[in-house]
């Protein structure tokens, strides 16, 4: 059963399409990634979801409610962590997680017990104490989604809950998200980080406000067409331009130390990638066929020939 459902929505700022005519459907006790570039409509369809924007055009509904028409019943059963912080920096740990329990009307007598329950949660009862503007920033995210958890709510957001955090937090935080996942929360999660959505049960790609694939990670990664070859050995910023012009490659692009190539026919496409790497100086490179990232096939899709929706919007 879909317990986040958007049909048709559409939010423009003046001139710019933000997101779309989005089509999403989020089922119960699933973590749904939202994937894309800064700017690919992500936040914008959160807040369009939680009910925190307005749309111009379409609905979504979270457990069953009209967001535009009830905001207040959705508000009320949903948890959101939003990019910016809602933490305030003068309360201690613990302070902040009383005043979330208060303005969410838990009763007194519960608060202590909420707010002890997450501390242990997130492991934060060692900082119980300390002001919250002294937290490092994975720490803050871990308060920020305590605060979002103190009053149980049903289906959770969290809109690129890791960016600027150390990858140990991150790591940490995934685990949080796990146990959540574990004790039937309903996940919609935003991030610009491809690893993380393979760590999501399906995944919807974002690009210029628009959803250009949406499947569970294995699935989008057998879209892809043909092979990828990846490419050591070699300084992938010299033999790229060289290797895109070998016939039979559809595209290349630059992994850290390596090089991923696309490529129809692997077979046909070995014998004259090896000639433009000997003609680089580049002999004893290594090239091997490799499992696609979901990186390789958001590029994929973005490319001139996948003709990618949205080509004509900011």
């Amino acid at each position: 059963m879909a317990q986040i459902e958007a049909r048709g929505l559409t939010k423009r700022f003046g001139a710019t399409v933000a997101v779309a005519d989005l089509d999403l459907s989020v089922n119960a006790g699933e973590i749904f990634g939202l994937v894309g570039p800064d700017g690919a409509g992500k936040t914008t369809a959160m807040r369009l979801l939680t009910g925190v924007t307005s749309a111009d055009a379409g609905e979504a509904r979270v457990l069953g409610a009209d967001v535009t028409r009830d905001p207040e019943t959705v508000r009320g059963r949903i948890g959101y962590v939003p990019q910016s912080s809602s933490l305030y920096a003068d309360l201690t740990v613990l302070e902040n997680l009383r005043f979330y329990a208060e303005l969410f009307g838990i009763p007194a007598a519960a608060r202590e017990a909420k707010a002890a329950r997450l501390l242990a949660f997130s492991r934060l009862e060692p900082f119980a104490r300390r002001l919250a503007r002294n937290l490092s920033g994975g720490m803050r995210q871990k308060l920020a989604l305590c605060a979002a958890l103190i009053h149980d709510p049903e289906v959770l957001f969290l809109d690129e809950p890791t960016i600027g955090v150390d990858p140990v937090s991150r790591r940490d935080f995934w685990l949080l998200i796990y146990r959540l996942l574990q004790d039937g929360l309903t996940l919609l999660i935003s991030t610009p980080y491809l690893d993380e959505a393979e760590r999501c049960h399906r995944v919807g790609l974002m690009h210029a406000g628009h959803l250009v694939a949406c499947d569970e990670p294995n699935a989008l990664r057998r879209r892809l067409p043909g092979t990828v070859l990846e490419v050591r050995g070699a300084d992938p910023e010299i033999v790229a331009p060289l290797i895109s012009r070998v016939p039979g490659v559809q595209r290349t692009e630059v992994f850290g130390e390596t090089l991923h190539v696309g490529v129809l026919d692997a077979e046909a496409a070995q014998t004259p990638l090896h000639e433009a790497l000997t003609s680089a100086g580049y002999d004893s490179a290594r090239l091997r066929p490799i499992l696609p990232s979901l990186e390789d096939v958001f590029i994929s899709l973005l490319s001139p020939s996948a003709g990618s929706p949205g080509g004509t919007e900011p």
